[in-house]
């Protein structure tokens, strides 16, 4: 008899210290109890797209200074012979001067734009997406700034643009900002990236290594049902 218990007693110890693995490498497990990014440990990215934004900001805003002190309107200068001019012009549409005529309705997307940015800022955690946000950020800044100082009137003023290509409208570095940073947005979004630094790629690969593990333990089949 005591041997019988005693042999009985050694399945029931090792199932209870193998319980809790076991449970955690099951494929049902696998699938639901991935671990939840709970933002411990990461770094807010705020001051990352806060100084891109400067940075955008400062270079478009000394360039504009510097073409509207130095620069005749309207008379070309070559660089790169055709392929790069400096053309001091205004602009009162949208980058690349479209839709001229909604010089009001630009700025009031620009400004609800910068609102936007800055609640997401608020769960920032994604160095990409806070590059792409600051590029966004400075460069409706620099245009919304030309809106609200220059002539004819605050919300109205025209945009200096000095920047001409070979068949492309004039345009200036806030617009290449918002351009760049939209791109790199719409490329961070269809990669599954977010701004609170979740990578949906990458969970899902944790998800298939954890189904990998919990169908190759001992005394499970591929379908995960105990032998």
């Amino acid at each position: 008899m005591d041997t019988v218990s005693g042999q009985d007693a050694v399945p029931e110890a090792d199932s209870v210290q193998r319980s809790a693995p076991d449970q955690a490498l099951s494929p049902e497990s696998a699938e639901t109890d991935v671990p939840a990014d709970t933002g411990v440990g990461r770094v807010r990215r705020v001051g990352v797209l806060v100084a891109v934004a400067t940075a955008v900001y400062a270079l478009d805003a000394a360039t504009k200074a510097i073409v509207v002190a130095t620069m005749h309107y309207g008379v070309p200068i070559k660089l790169l012979g055709p392929a790069l001019e400096l053309y001091y012009t205004r602009n009162s549409g949208a980058a690349f001067s479209i839709g001229e005529t909604y010089t009001i309705i630009f700025t009031a997307i620009a400004l609800s734009v910068i609102v936007v940015i800055l609640r997401l800022s608020r769960k920032l955690f994604s160095l990409p997406w806070a590059i792409a946000l600051g590029l966004l950020l400075g460069g409706a800044l620099g245009n919304l700034t030309d809106r609200i100082l220059r002539a004819p009137g605050i919300f109205r003023g025209w945009v200096v643009d000095f920047i001409q290509l070979p068949h492309w409208p004039i345009f200036n570095l806030a617009d290449s900002a918002i351009c760049v940073g939209g791109a790199l947005m719409v490329l961070l979004a269809f990669r599954g990236l977010h701004p609170d630094g979740t990578d949906e790629r990458a969970v899902e690969r944790e998800r298939e290594r954890a189904r990998e593990q919990g169908s190759t333990e001992p005394g499970s089949d591929p379908d995960g049902a105990a032998s």
